[in-house]
Order: structure tokens, then sequence, then C-alpha cells
């Protein structure tokens, strides 16, 4: 079983450059984010032809996430049980493969723009309450996977420069706390489970030959529950569809399971 997570920063526009990835790497679920499109805009039809089910949670112009899967979603629930909130950032449901049930939980976690500001407070609010989701989903479903673009790179390593952006977003030791305090309730970095190429990173700045220099960070993120880490046998950032002609700023990240 493989599991992929894709920051996509538009699927309108990234469409053609999903159904080409899926096609040329068929995986058995797929997590969206940013979507940037409406539940009704959303190209259902299309990826149904490529052979996946959809589980969606759209917002017009921004944020939105979705889990597509060979098998459809059941028990959705979207965003975070209890946490009044206006974007549409996390999607959660339970799919049904050939191992067992799998909950997965997808999420689009908030930037945070600058340490001190209110969009920064908006964030520790947010890590905060879904910590507790998914607490609470891991004590219902032990077989659990909570991935997505984070938005922290959770150590130096992953970081370009984890000098010159010491504390800045991405890299505050507050984001890092709430990283380790996931990892707290019982899940792995799959991507850390295996020796991986120094440098690597799933996310590049379209600014200044970001992608070109490497000049990157890695933020998206597959973590997966105790009862799961036996089973992962590799995970790999795909960098390939970042040399696209208008690619997203993400690459996917891929976890293969036993």
């Amino acid at each position: 079983m493989k599991i992929a997570t894709w920051n996509v920063n538009s699927l309108a526009v990234r469409l053609p450059q999903v159904l080409d990835w899926l096609a040329a790497n068929p995986v058995d679920a797929l997590c969206l984010q940013e979507l940037k499109l409406s539940d009704e805009k959303f190209p259902l039809k299309e990826l149904e032809a490529a052979g996946y089910q959809s589980a969606v949670f759209g917002q017009k112009t921004y944020n939105g996430v979705a889990i597509l899967s060979r098998t459809p979603a059941r028990d959705v629930v979207k965003n975070i049980t209890g946490f009044a909130d206006e974007q549409s950032r996390v999607i959660s449901a339970t799919l049904d493969t050939p191992q067992g049930e799998l909950r997965v939980i997808n999420g689009y976690f908030v930037n945070g723009q600058e340490p001190g500001s209110e969009k920064f407070a908006y964030k520790m609010r947010w890590l905060d309450a879904l910590r507790e989701q998914v607490r609470a989903e891991l004590a219902a479903h032990p077989r659990l996977v909570l991935l997505g673009d984070f938005n922290v790179a959770p150590e130096d390593r992953d970081s370009y420069d984890p000098e010159g952006l010491r504390e800045t977003i991405h890299h505050t030791t507050q984001e890092r706390d709430h990283f380790k305090a996931l990892l707290g309730l019982g899940l792995i970095d799959a991507f850390r489970l295996f020796e991986q190429p120094a440098k690597s990173y799933s996310w590049w700045d379209y600014r200044m030959l970001g992608f070109q220099k490497n000049r990157g960070l890695r933020i998206d993120h597959i973590l997966v529950s105790d009862a799961l880490k036996p089973l992962v046998k590799a995970c790999v950032i795909d960098r390939v569809p970042r040399k696209n002609k208008q690619p997203s700023d993400h690459a996917p990240v891929i976890a293969e399971f036993t």
C-alpha cells in the first residue's frame, strides 16, 4: 500500500499534473492541500475516471483539502471537532485496505505568517486543538496516519539555512514543540525511519531560483501510529513534479507500507 501527500497550490491549475502523477504513481491514496476551489468545482468526474474516489472539504480561493482513494472513504469528519474555524484545513476519513482499516487525517496546517502576529497566535490555538483531535482519533483508531503540509520544519536539517532562519516562521521553538507534541502522542515521522539524502526538502520558494539552488524546507510530513511503524518500508520525496512547467511549490511525499 502507498499513501501520499501533496500541496498542489490550486487544483484548478494543477489538475493535469495531478492526473499525470497518479498515472505514473498509482498510489492507493493521495491527500491534497490548498485546493483553492469550492466543493462544487472539485473535479470529481476526472478523478473518478482515473480510478479515485474523493472526500472533499473545499473553500473558494483559499485552503481546501481532499482525500483521493481507490476505495470509498467513510466516517468523514471535516475540520477539528469543537474548534470554531472558517477555514477548510482538515479532513479525516477511514479507508478500508487489504491490511485493515486505516484512519487518515489530512491537514493543511496554519502558516502563521510571523511570530508575534495574530496569525501566529491562531496557529498555536489551532495546533493545540489538532493535537487533542489526534489524541481522540488515535484512541479510536490505532492504525492512523496524520499527513499534509505542516508548515513546520521540525529540525535544523529540514531547512536550507537553519541559523539564518532560526526562530522565524516554520522554525520557531513553539512550532517545533508542537510537532514534538504530536510525536509524543505515539506518532512517528515516517521519513526519518530511513536514511535520507542530506538537504532533503519538500518545498521551495518560487523566487530567487529556490528550487534550482535547493533553498528549501521539509514541511510536508507523513506521521504514522506505532501500530503502523513496523509496516512502513519506504518514505520518499518525489522532486520530479517540481520541475514541471507551472509547478506547485511543494513536492509529493510518499510512504509505502507492506
